[in-house]
């Protein structure tokens, strides 16, 4: 009995006496499945995180001698831990806005928007505007009766909205559709009229055989409209924010380039960063349709945060429009629309002058590039530009979309070190009506083309493009590597030999995304010095039945070794 007494009253000394680990772990993750996107050690165990960063990385027992008396320990029970998704291409207002206004992404029919817009307008009170976005008419079920250029014409909408203006916009963001009352206060009226609001450069209104507008009008005519909308409370942009930000942790999102932003939205993000209330890292592109703010930021310079949260130090331009509304800008006719090749919806003039101004300041230019000819025409005054320049050998000029190609121009991605800013999602969305637009040689040679750009030696980055597709990044991913609709469908997917591999999916959400906002060297793989930023799925992703990928769920969501989103 006194033996063992001593025995582990000499214990008890001992462990009293153990000084622990030197440096202890503020929190420990074990027992994963951690994909580091690091070729060096790809794939391990467990991660230990100090101070936001990564103290280490491995198996479980060897994290485990980093846990001290105040660790905290996540026992990630066999779920899959990745590097935190980096969304790089998204329009964060509009994610939070769509849950404030008419969410019409999902509607199947022109009936059933209508039925949308009508519940909205017995909630509204007269001469208040009814706002919404995400219809998109190649993916109705059915078309209404009477159409004009491919399009649903306004009387339905005019007539369940009376007295209040109606502004929707389609789910590219580059049209929309009004009622009677938006036109009349717009001064859209019929050609026969007085005074007919004619066409707009780089955009459209579209009219009906004897001149009437139909409601739909494409790209920058959209602004005869959308310019009439009186500008949002302070409290209302708050709180879509706040639901943009929620969002984007429930989804697994850490990091998020704004797609084209102003100086209010840049503001209130600070604001939420100094309150504690920013939960993802934020790299935003100043908005090219403020040529006062473009002149503002050139004498300031880029806004680089030592944080690392909130970082201004690009700028996007609009060059053209979106495949739906037959509004990029092609090189040859719409294969659905003889005569018609699209929008120039930003002088390429203005492309150079940007770029020139950008570069030796240390400003990136992410430039919107959807059709064939707005890619060439991009790509022609990147290159000129660059080549006054030849000093600045790390510029990582971006082409947002860059979805189809002409195949003499892919080649250029790689040698002149243009990231593919691309969202894979597009294609499973896209692909079955595109080829329709495109032909199918065109659809074959140069649409989606991604591992045509990888073997040019370019670097892809991806996204969603959210609001106009869904922030989730799982049914990209799943399109990045089975380039099938999100209904599993065809069979071995669409043009298969570009499909991305697991490990390329993954880089192109992760450290591919870090490197096209020059942070590759603080975030994008789980490596000892790197921020903890991870996303943990129920599933494991990199190895499951491709057809299993849709059903995986995000289960937690870390920044900066801060869990900012958890699920049981």
């Amino acid at each position: 009995m006194k033996n063992i007494y001593f025995i582990g009253l000499l214990g008890l000394l001992l462990f009293s006496c153990n000084p622990g680990p030197k440096n202890p772990a503020d929190q420990v993750y074990i027992n994963g499945i951690v994909y580091t996107v690091d070729e060096a050690n790809p794939k391990t165990e467990a991660v230990a995180v100090k101070d936001g960063l990564i103290l280490a990385v491995g198996t479980t027992e060897e994290i485990q001698a980093f846990v001290g008396k105040n660790t905290e320990t996540i026992d990630l029970q066999g779920k899959t831990m990745t590097p935190g998704f980096i969304e790089s291409h998204g329009h964060l207002m509009g994610i939070g806005y769509n849950k404030l206004d008419i969410d019409l992404m999902y509607v199947k029919t022109y009936d059933e928007l209508i039925e949308k817009v009508a519940e909205a307008a017995t909630k509204a009170e007269p001469g208040e505007w009814i706002t919404g976005r995400g219809w998109h008419q190649d993916k109705w079920l059915q078309m209404p009766d009477k159409t004009v250029q491919g399009f649903q014409t306004h009387e339905q909408l005019s007539a369940v909205t009376p007295n209040n203006p109606v502004y929707l916009a389609h789910a590219s963001g580059h049209a929309s559709f009004v009622n009677q009352k938006a036109m009349e206060m717009a001064g859209i009226n019929p050609l026969r009229s007085e005074n007919p609001k004619q066409e707009v450069e780089g955009g459209e209104v579209l009219r009906d055989e004897l001149g009437n507008p139909t409601g739909v009008l494409v790209e920058r005519a959209s602004g005869l409209v959308s310019r009439l909308i009186p500008e949002d409370t302070p409290e209302r942009a708050e709180k879509a924010l706040e639901l943009a930000l929620q969002e984007l942790a429930e989804k697994g999102i850490t990091s998020f380039h704004d797609a084209g932003s102003g100086q209010k939205f840049i503001d209130m993000v600070g604001k939420f960063k100094s309150e504690g209330k920013l939960t993802s890292r934020m790299y935003i592109m100043l908005t090219g349709r403020q040529p006062e703010l473009l002149e503002a930021w050139y004498k300031k310079g880029p806004m680089i945060d030592p944080d690392h949260m909130v970082t201004v130090r690009s700028i996007k331009l609009n060059c053209d429009g979106a495949l739906g509304p037959w509004g990029a800008w092609l090189l040859e006719d719409y294969s659905d629309k003889p005569g018609q090749r699209g929008h120039e919806t930003l002088p390429m003039s203005i492309v150079t002058q940007v770029s020139e101004k950008a570069i030796p300041l240390g400003f990136q230019v992410c430039a919107h590039a959807i059709g064939d000819r707005a890619n060439r025409e991009v790509l022609d005054r990147y290159e000129a530009v660059l080549a006054k320049f030849p000093e600045v050998t790390d510029h990582r000029f971006r082409i947002e979309h860059a979805q189809h190609l002409h195949v003499d121009d892919i080649s250029r991605f790689g040698k002149m070190g243009v990231i593919a800013a691309i969202q894979a999602i597009h294609l499973s969305s896209d692909r079955p009506w595109a080829i329709g637009r495109l032909g199918p040689k065109r659809i074959t040679d140069g649409a989606y083309v991604w591992q045509k750009l990888l073997a040019s030696g370019a670097v892809i980055s991806n996204g969603t493009d959210a609001p106009v597709e869904p922030l989730d990044p799982i049914p990209s991913f799943y399109a990045s590597v089975s380039r099938k609709t999100l209904k599993m469908l065809p069979e071995g997917g669409y043009e298969p030999d570009q499909k991305l591999t697991r490990d390329q999916a993954l880089n192109s959400y992760t450290l591919a995304g870090a490197f096209a906002e020059f942070e590759e060297d603080f975030k994008g793989s789980i490596e000892v010095g790197k921020a903890a930023d991870f996303t943990v799925f129920d599933k494991n992703i990199m190895e499951i039945a491709e057809d299993e990928i849709l059903d995986a769920k995000v289960k937690m969501t870390v920044v900066g070794g801060k869990i900012v989103y958890q699920i049981d």
